[in-house]
C-alpha cells in the first residue's frame, strides 16, 4: 500500500509541476514598453538648462527606482559609461507614466548630488536605462524629427 501511496503522490506532483511550466508566462510580469516623443513646449535644445523638449513615455504607472541616459555608442564598449542624465530612487518613487528629460521627479535624486541632467544633441543616439525594482528596460532613442 505504501509503493501505491507514493506513486499516487509523484503522479500529482508531476501534474502540478506540469500545469505550473505550462502557465508560467502568468507568472511573470510584463516588460517595461517605452516610446518617446519630441515637445514644443518643454523648452529648446539650445537651452541652457540642459532639458530638451523631449517626453518618454510608458504603457502602465511604474514605480523607478533608477534613471539614466548615456550614449549607446559609450554603454558598448564601457560598462560604466558616463550618464548624461542620472536619478536614483529616494527612498521610493512616486509611480509614473512618463516623464520629461531632465525634470526633477517626485521621490528621486540625481545619483550624483547637485548634478544636472547634461544638453542633448541631435547627432548621437542614446540610450535610455530604467529600473524599477526587478524589472528593467533598455529603450534606444535620438533626436533627428521630420519637421513638416
Amino acid at each position: 500500500m505504501p509503493k501505491k501511496q507514493h506513486m499516487i503522490g509523484i503522479v500529482i506532483l508531476l501534474l502540478v509541476a506540469g500545469a505550473i511550466y505550462m502557465n508560467r508566462d502568468r507568472f511573470m510580469r510584463d516588460p517595461i514598453q517605452v516610446t518617446h516623443r519630441l515637445h514644443r513646449f518643454g523648452g529648446t535644445f539650445n537651452d541652457a538648462s540642459g532639458v530638451a523638449p523631449l517626453m518618454f513615455e510608458m504603457e502602465r504607472k511604474v514605480s523607478l527606482t533608477s534613471i539614466k541616459v548615456v550614449i549607446a555608442s559609450e554603454i558598448l564598449t564601457n560598462k560604466y559609461a558616463h550618464p548624461l542624465w542620472h536619478l536614483v530612487a529616494n527612498p521610493r518613487s512616486t509611480p509614473t507614466k512618463g516623464f520629461l528629460y531632465g525634470m526633477e521627479m517626485p521621490g528621486m535624486r540625481p545619483a550624483i548630488p547637485g548634478a544636472k541632467a547634461e544638453q542633448l544633441t541631435s547627432g548621437p543616439t542614446y540610450r535610455l536605462l530604467l529600473e524599477a525594482g526587478s524589472q528593467k528596460a533598455v529603450y534606444d532613442f535620438d533626436l533627428r524629427f521630420s519637421q513638416p
